[in-house]
This record gives C-alpha cells, structure tokens and sequence, in this order.
C-alpha cells in the first residue's frame, strides 16, 4: 500500500470506531452541520464513497444501518486503492483532472476527518483529531485560492444540495490549530 492507502486505511478506522460507537438513540441527534442529524453524517459519508468509486466502475449497494454501509463502503474503497490500475487511473473532477486514489485522498479521506468530528460532537466522544491530519489539512485548507473558497462556501456550487464550508468562523489567532481549522471551513469549535 502507498501513502494515500495508508491514509485513508487510518482516517476510515477512526471514523468506523466513532460509528460504531454511537448507541441507537443518538442517531437523531443534531450534527454540527445545520441540516444534519448524526445518521446524515454517516450518510454523506458513505454517499461521498460511492460517488469515488463511479469512475472506477463500482457501485455500493445500500444498507439500513450505518455501522453496515460505513464497513461496505470502506471495504470497496479500500479494494480500489489497492489495486494499482483502478488507483492510478485518471478521471475529470470538480479540483481538475487526477487519479482516482488522488481524488479519494483529497475528498473522502479528507472528510472521515472532519466529518469525524462532526459524529463526535453529536454523540459526545472525543472531538480530538489525529494532530498530524489537522495540520495536513490546515495546510491544504489555507492554501485554497480565495476565489476557490468562495465557491467551497457557496451552497449549491457544486451541485444541487452541496455545501462544502459553512461561513467563516472567527477563532482566536492563538487558539489551537484544530479550532482555528474548524473555524476557517465553518464550524463552532
């Protein structure tokens, strides 16, 4: 496995910990995403795979409960990056043209953080990211073009029913990296 497998193989572990973690009466329970409950975020998340896995000709075949389709989706993601002609084949995306293990890597991987997060505050775990994720995607994240983040922070811009960053949310300039992230892609650290 390369890197991005790596990468992904940890993030997609933490994430299905979280999921599994979540006890029934709190699938319903606000995200800090405004039109999410913690089952919509598992939803997206497992949605956003299978979107991943078109270009690769694969397809997920859906499941009731979340625990399930997180470890499904997992599964044929994981299988895509492991074999070299489906990973290193290039497809058009809304970033450019890349590979499929890089789209993976910049969407889905990306998201298990964040939206890691997300799960975490709806049901009370650990809201700690992985130090060296949040500084990873801090970098990435500061590094988007103004006129780019715009469009990130334009409901819609990318398809009917697609926010990627909620507004700016102000954070001490001293405040540790993680709030200062959260913040920056719209979330109340």
């Amino acid at each position: 496995m390369g890197e991005i497998a790596d990468r992904y193989q940890r993030r997609a572990k933490a994430f299905e910990q979280k999921v599994a973690a979540v006890r029934p009466e709190q699938w319903g329970n606000q995200s800090p995403c405004e039109k999410w409950t913690a089952k919509d975020v598992v939803d997206h998340i497992v949605m956003m795979h299978g979107i991943m896995l078109m270009p690769a000709g694969r397809k997920l075949e859906p499941s009731d409960d979340p625990l399930t389709a997180f470890q499904e989706a997992r599964a044929a993601v994981e299988e895509v990056l492991d074999d070299p002609v489906l990973a290193l084949a290039e497809a058009d995306t809304p970033s450019g043209r890349m590979t499929t293990e890089q789209h993976i890597d910049q969407v889905i991987s990306d998201d298990l953080v964040l939206h890691g997060w997300d799960l975490a505050r709806a049901t009370d775990q650990d809201e700690t990211m992985d130090p060296a994720d949040v500084e990873r995607l801090w970098s990435s994240t500061a590094s988007i073009p103004p006129e780019m983040m715009e469009k990130f922070r334009t409901p819609g811009a990318f398809g009917e029913g697609v926010e990627v960053f909620g507004p700016e949310v102000k954070v001490p300039a001293d405040a540790p990296l993680q709030d200062r992230l959260l913040g920056m892609i719209g979330r109340q650290p």
